[in-house]
């Protein structure tokens, strides 16, 4: 219902009031390789104990190890029980798209273990093979699950700053209280609203015209995604996402993806990012974005052909 709707300035921040609404002494799961801000939310909050310096992990997150090996998908028989479950679909970085077979099994997973899945939806409109959009389309997602969505990866408001996330009244603590409730004294505590001008912004966003804008948008993104993607697999490698996500995630086996990151950028003048930024099983892996120009990215491609090319 409405009620189960609130507005906000974007996911990233609510994701951070997410981790004050469950405090401190939460348990907290999360994709290994992830968008940083939940384990950094986390950190701050005083969740995550110290971190280990060779593993590159903190000692009170799970990590989901989200490799090419098991498709970017969790082995949930090996995953801990914990309070909180981060999932961002399509995932950023790697581009990965969980079915709707998978999506139900985690959905049963938290479920059998009390957990809630803060689902972080950024991406799903670049879903195209018919994989839910939604994780309310999976059967008891309305019980264990809380999902965050935002303009900025629709319309470009990424600095407008524009974002909902629902919290349905059948989502309860273990004492049996709604989630929604608690939920609503930490936004109207610590947030006043987004202002009626990108209120409005978003609401053109969803008219007839507004929405095929905002698809155009997308549809130009996916085809710069093309482009990447068949310039990395042309020079020989392996190459992931690039169809249900603006991500491209290029494998550089046996390289550390700092190092890749620097000799792409020193001799093509070209910024990716490391996939260790995203976790320890980012490494050996770079994530390129589609988010450009459609002059840049060829441009990028002539010059990435001309190093890796020969």
């Amino acid at each position: 219902t409405a009620m189960d709707v609130f507005v906000s300035d974007g996911s990233k921040c609510d994701i951070s009031r997410m981790l004050m609404l469950f405090g401190a002494d939460t348990s907290i799961a999360v994709q290994d390789p992830a968008y940083p801000a939940y384990v950094d939310s986390s950190v701050i909050m005083g969740a995550t104990g110290t971190l280990n310096e060779e593993t590159s992990q903190y000692k009170n997150i799970v990590y989901m190890d989200c490799l090419k090996e098991n498709g970017f998908f969790p082995d949930l028989s090996k995953v801990g029980k914990t309070d909180l479950i981060f999932f961002c679909n399509p995932n950023n970085p790697t581009g990965a798209c969980a079915s709707r077979e998978q999506l139900q099994a985690l959905v049963d997973f938290a479920k059998r273990n009390g957990s809630i899945i803060v689902y972080d939806a950024a991406y799903a409109i670049y879903i195209e093979d018919g994989s839910p959009k939604s994780i309310y389309e999976i059967e008891g997602a309305d019980e264990c699950c809380i999902e965050t969505c935002s303009f900025s990866k629709y319309a470009g408001f990424t600095g407008v700053r524009l974002g909902w996330t629902v919290v349905p009244n059948k989502l309860k603590f273990s004492d049996g209280t709604p989630v929604n409730r608690d939920w609503n004294r930490i936004m109207t505590t610590c947030f006043n609203g987004a202002s009626n001008i990108v209120q409005a912004g978003g609401l053109a966003c969803v008219t007839d015209d507004g929405f095929d804008a905002m698809m155009g948008l997308v549809t130009y993104y996916k085809e710069n995604c093309k482009l990447i993607r068949e310039c990395f697999t042309e020079m020989g490698f392996e190459v992931y996402g690039g169809v249900n996500a603006p991500y491209v995630w290029v494998g550089f086996e046996g390289r550390p993806s700092w190092d890749v990151f620097a000799e792409i950028l020193e001799k093509c003048d070209l910024v990716t990012t490391p996939g260790s930024g995203f976790g320890p099983s980012g490494e050996g892996f770079v994530r390129v974005s589609a988010f450009g120009n459609r002059a840049d990215v060829e441009e990028a491609i002539m010059r990435l052909k001309d190093v890796y090319g020969k």
